[in-house]
């Protein structure tokens, strides 16, 4: 017989493959680049957790949905607003699904890197050098984290190409980490993948650089923390975001997206269908329990809510 502490954890495990995503378009100046289009969607469609992994770079390769790699390298002037979308699934925006763009008890920063390469189709990416161009963490007056915000914008979190990166091309990586379970390590979950960039216009700046693996520490207080308690603020992981100015930038949350036409689900990716529940229930993937925890504690049916940690329980 399995021992709790066993059970625990092979149910965070399932849980953390079923409440995923994924970073899959991209918008410059408010013009969609095309579905999946120049992105390297993901070959492991859950999160990272071991930070010392090369993992932690692209998460790219061909992926479970059996989409090929992009070789789209998509053109994109210095000093251009990005927008990066994230989805629950690579079947796009599911208003039905209470998980997407992600799980809403998933809260964590949003971080976005650059690495200058010679080929952005270069499936090697080991030994990159990056910067980071983007972050957003957490807002202790309003008790709101940067998935919050994400949330609220449709999957959507937008940022500023610095205007004096030289011209060529490269890797834009995009990266949310969701803290439900970081109390102890490995427990934060890393969802990234990599955009590739034909940069034009700009200047001769080389901003200052770190790698991947290597910028995060399964210690660093970004990475290991309880964030089911008061907190006076949030340390982002990772180095300071570089800005031409040498100035610290300041966060912007990016403008609710119009409406789009949802996506249907694709049926690998559907739940199974559900029969009565309590009125009030939690649905699929949902917290359900947890210290502090005032929602809903029972489950739609057939979903069970399950004991994770003193923190949080999900309906699995």
């Amino acid at each position: 017989m399995k021992s709790a502490a066993s059970l625990i954890a092979v149910v965070a495990l399932a849980s953390s493959a079923f409440a995923h995503t994924i970073f899959q378009e991209l918008y410059f100046n408010g013009v969609d680049q095309g579905h999946i289009n120049g992105i390297r969607v993901p070959d492991y469609d859950g999160p990272i957790t071991d930070v010392t992994s090369n993992d932690v770079i692209c998460n790219g390769g061909i992926n479970p949905y059996h989409q090929p790699i992009s070789q789209s390298v998509l053109t994109v002037a210095a000093g251009s607003q990005v927008t990066a979308e994230f989805h629950h699934t690579l079947s796009g925006a599911d208003p039905s699904d209470s998980a997407d763009p992600i799980d809403p008890s998933h809260k964590g920063p949003v971080m976005a890197y650059l690495a200058k390469v010679n080929n952005a189709t270069d499936l090697t990416v080991t030994g990159l050098k990056w910067f980071k161009i983007y972050e957003d963490g957490y807002t202790p007056s309003t008790n709101q984290w940067a998935v919050d915000r994400l949330i609220a914008n449709k999957g959507k979190v937008s940022f500023t190409l610095p205007s004096c990166i030289a011209a060529g091309q490269y890797l834009l990586r995009v990266e949310l980490i969701a803290l439900h379970a970081a109390g102890s390590y490995p427990g934060a979950q890393l969802y990234m993948e990599c955009a590739q960039l034909q940069v034009t216009g700009g200047g001769s700046t080389s901003p200052a650089t770190v790698s991947f693996p290597g910028a995060y520490s399964g210690t660093d207080p970004g990475i290991k923390i309880n964030i089911y308690q008061t907190l006076s603020g949030y340390t982002i992981p990772g180095p300071s975001v570089f800005s031409c100015d040498g100035s610290a930038p300041v966060t912007t949350v990016a403008p609710a997206p119009p409406t789009t036409t949802a996506q249907a689900p694709t049926t690998s990716s559907a739940p199974p269908a559900q029969t009565s529940s309590p009125a009030g229930a939690a649905a699929q993937y949902a917290q359900c329990g947890g210290v502090g925890w005032t929602g809903a504690t029972a489950c739609v049916s057939p979903f069970t809510c399950t004991k994770l940690n003193d923190y949080y329980s999900q309906c699995i």
